[in-house]
């Protein structure tokens, strides 16, 4: 049988799993596609995802490619494997993909949002869903710093220790920062990430916020390459990887929502 390469786009809440990619300790997201998959195909299937999100991280946009020569029809990869997978993971669609197509390889950029609850009171209903803190933040002094970070940049700055990619240069493209009620909206999108890239980010523009550093300052971090002088690392539980843009020629859906909304947030 022909070897065929299908792509997935898939949603999961991360609060249950220890993050996309199999560990010798605890539960991935990638361990629950692969056992389904393997009920379905009857075979060991290995994925290539888009991007490794971390533990307690969602997505509601996560794209995947795996190659197979079981014939089933593109249902069964959707309904089939939804069938065998828990609760909180689902696969949204499925195409056959040429074999040049690679879901990491191929994206062109990632975008994220990240989530904050600013209120005195922690949050209860989607505690699971979004960062929070509790004290006065100045949007507009985050904006300005969030400005700064636009452009191709060496991010070192807001890199974890234990990132494996070659190089810490990226294009940031957007990142756009807004309030929505009783949330702060974080929404960056580059060509790709570094581990724990965004939630540094985060982290960072909350000092700035906080009037606890200059927003010129920004500028200084960026230079410096060193992520000790940077904020803390955001809550995962806040982070949604909400897009991944491809080629349209290689005929991909676009996401079916891709804002990932939390109640009214748009």
């Amino acid at each position: 049988m022909e070897l065929t390469r299908i792509a997935l786009g898939l949603e999961y809440k991360g609060t249950a799993f220890c993050g996309w990619q199999r560990q010798a300790q605890g539960y991935s997201v990638q361990d629950a596609l692969e056992d389904a998959l393997l009920q379905v195909a009857g075979q060991t299937v290995e994925v290539v995802p888009a991007g490794r999100t971390d533990a307690g991280v969602h997505a509601s946009a996560q794209v995947v490619h795996f190659e197979t020569r079981v014939a089933r029809p593109l249902t069964a990869w959707v309904r089939g494997v939804n069938s065998f997978l828990p609760a909180s993971v689902a696969v949204l669609w499925s195409r056959r993909v040429d074999a040049a197509f690679h879901a990491r390889f191929s994206a062109r950029s990632r975008s994220y949002r990240y989530l904050l609850l600013n209120r005195p009171v922690r949050p209860a209903l989607n505690s699971e869903r979004c960062g929070w803190y509790h004290g006065e933040l100045d949007i507009e002094r985050m904006r300005q710093a969030a400005s700064l970070l636009l452009g191709e940049h060496d991010f070192s700055a807001f890199r974890a220790a234990e990132c494996q990619a070659r190089s810490p240069v990226r294009l940031m493209r957007h990142l756009e920062v807004r309030r929505q009620g009783e949330y702060i909206v974080f929404d960056l999108t580059a060509n790709a990430f570094l581990h724990h890239m965004v939630r540094n980010i985060v982290g960072t523009l909350l000092w700035v916020g906080r009037d606890k550093r200059p927003v010129e300052w920004m500028e200084e971090l960026l230079r410096s390459r060193d992520r000790t002088q940077a904020g803390p690392t955001a809550a995962a539980a806040g982070l949604h990887l909400r897009h991944v843009e491809y080629d349209p020629s290689w005929g991909l859906p676009l996401p079916v929502d891709p804002r990932y909304d939390i109640g009214q947030l748009d």
